[in-house]
């Protein structure tokens, strides 16, 4: 069988960070934002700037990311046992899901929130939004950066770098509000930055749930060419064609694929070879690194089955 060339689907070309070194930026990360939320918050109320609140509350819901993918990077390296027979790799996707769900109801919330302040704007303190606003850009800008080399290969930590690159526009918005506020007395400026700030987050929300959504109602692999795959294994000498063809993944960066292949009468005592043949082209040309394989002959496999799925027709009977 001729070799086809497919792009490799998990080769994101990034440097690898070791976890614990990973562990130690994300615990800094949360550190930073805790205490930073406590400022914000403090100096939200003092100034009267909604704006600084709506920053506090953002920082906050990143402090609660933070700690939530911590915890699952922790037991995503669990291995395998009787309870989680596939491992516990998929709760960084849960922890992603989570984080994103936070994003969007904290963005409505301050969308409503700067609504009823654009009615009515109150007095704010400029000078102390500006000082706070340069504090969260020092800050967020920080953790933007412990986590930008590990968002690469994460959905998990992904969630959080957007979380913290949004953070840091919004603290240059706020930075940007209050010194109008000082200069010219623009009150309603503090209330349409905040509802600037929540059309970003839920932008950046909407635009990236999508994927862990995907992986958790096992979905198709989004960087896998499912017809592709189907050539390559009708393609394998001895095979006669395949049905019941699932494809899904196990972990954000482990693709898998559960199907039965119809083996030519013929090459029914090859079968063994035709398996191996059948495992390395999946995963030195696909990625699929795990796959279990049901086999029929050819004269006795599933009548008109489907492709995908798994609906059971009745199988052949052999020819006498």
């Amino acid at each position: 069988m001729g070799q086809r060339e497919h792009p490799m689907p998990h080769d994101h070309g990034h440097a690898h960070i070791d976890p614990d070194s990973g562990d130690r930026r994300v615990s800094i990360a949360i550190w930073a934002n805790a205490l930073l939320t406590v400022a914000q918050i403090f100096g939200g109320i003092l100034s009267g700037s909604l704006a600084l609140v709506a920053d506090a509350l953002h920082n906050f819901s990143d402090m609660a990311s933070l700690a939530i993918a911590f915890a699952a990077r922790k037991i995503a390296r669990r291995p395998a046992d009787a309870r989680m027979t596939f491992g516990y790799g998929r709760i960084e996707i849960v922890a992603a899901l989570i984080n994103y769900t936070t994003l969007i109801l904290v963005g409505f919330y301050l969308i409503y929130e700067g609504g009823m302040r654009m009615i009515d704007p109150p007095e704010v303190a400029g000078w102390t939004v500006v000082i706070l606003g340069g504090v969260a850009l020092v800050v967020d800008t920080l953790t933007a950066l412990l986590t930008y080399s590990m968002q690469k290969g994460s959905v998990n930590i992904r969630a959080l770098f957007l979380h913290n690159l949004s953070d840091a526009l919004a603290s240059l918005a706020v930075i940007i509000g209050g010194t109008l506020i000082i200069l010219y007395d623009m009150r309603w400026v503090d209330p349409a930055i905040t509802i600037g700030i929540a059309l970003y987050i839920l932008y950046l929300a909407f635009t990236e749930i999508g994927g862990p959504i995907r992986t958790l109602m096992l979905g198709s692999p989004p960087d896998i060419d499912n017809d592709s795959v189907v050539d390559a294994l009708r393609g394998v000498d001895g095979v006669a064609d395949i049905h019941h063809a699932h494809f899904w993944q196990m972990e954000e960066h482990v693709a898998a694929l559960d199907t039965h292949v119809v083996i030519e009468k013929k090459a029914w005592d090859r079968l063994e070879d035709i398996k191996q043949a059948i495992k390395r082209m999946l995963e030195s040309e696909f990625g699929i690194t795990h796959s279990t394989l049901e086999f029929e002959r050819e004269d006795q496999s599933h009548c008109s089955a489907d492709l995908y799925g798994h609906d059971a027709r009745p199988s052949r009977q052999e020819d006498d």
